[in-house]
C-alpha cells in the first residue's frame, strides 16, 4: 500500500462542501463531532479554517480520487492554547478517511502514514501533536503504528483527549519497521 500514489490540495469551503459533509457526518466518524452538521454548518466551519491564519485544510486524493480529509494547524496557537507547553516545530493533525462500503485492508494505515509524511515534508516540522477522543482507540492504535507516543488525557472543551506526540525520528523509526513486517 505504501507505493500507492497519495496527494492533497487545499480544501475548498464551497467545492468540496458537499463531499466533506458526506463524510463528517456519516456514523463512521462519529468522533469528527459533526453528526448532526448541515450542508450550510460544514461550509461555514472549512471557511473559517480557510480563512484562519494558524489553521488549514486539505483534500487527500488517492490515485486523483478524493479519499481523505487532514487539517493542520499551529497548536500553540488553535486547538491546545494553555494545554501543553507548544514548543517550535510544533504541528497539530486532523484526519478523516472517507468511508466506504468496500474497505481496503491497510488503506487508513497508509492515509494516515501520507499525512504524516505530507506534513514532514516542511523541514520547519519537528514534532506533530494530536488529540483524539479518548475513547477513539482505533485511531490510538493507527497514531502508536506511524510513532507517536501517548503523553497524557487532557480536558478539551468539546472532549477528553489523548495527547501524544510524535517527533521525525519516532515517524521514520515506525515506518521502517512498517517496511519490514
Amino acid at each position: 500500500m505504501s507505493n500507492t500514489p497519495f496527494t492533497v490540495r487545499p480544501l475548498d469551503p464551497f467545492a468540496d462542501a458537499e463531499l466533506v459533509h458526506g463524510w463528517v457526518t456519516h456514523p463512521k466518524a462519529a468522533f469528527w463531532m459533526m453528526q448532526e452538521a448541515s450542508l450550510p454548518d460544514v461550509e461555514r466551519e472549512y471557511m473559517a479554517i480557510s480563512a484562519a491564519e494558524h489553521h488549514d485544510a486539505f483534500i487527500g486524493l488517492h490515485d486523483g480520487t478524493p479519499a481523505f480529509l487532514m487539517e493542520r494547524y499551529d497548536p500553540s496557537k488553535v486547538e491546545l492554547v494553555g494545554l501543553y507547553d507548544a514548543e517550535p516545530g510544533d504541528v497539530g493533525m486532523h484526519f478523516l478517511v472517507a468511508p466506504t462500503d468496500t474497505p481496503v485492508h491497510g488503506f487508513t494505515r497508509a492515509v494516515i502514514t501520507a499525512v504524516m509524511e505530507t506534513l514532514f515534508a516542511d523541514p520547519a516540522t519537528e514534532r506533530i501533536v494530536v488529540e483524539p477522543d479518548i475513547r477513539n482507540t482505533a485511531v490510538h492504535a493507527l497514531n502508536e503504528a506511524v510513532g507517536f507516543v501517548p503523553a497524557r488525557e487532557i480536558a478539551k472543551p468539546e472532549k477528553d483527549a489523548l495527547l501524544s506526540f510524535c517527533t521525525r525520528a519516532q515517524f521514520e523509526a515506525a515506518a521502517a519497521v512498517g517496511v519490514a513486517k
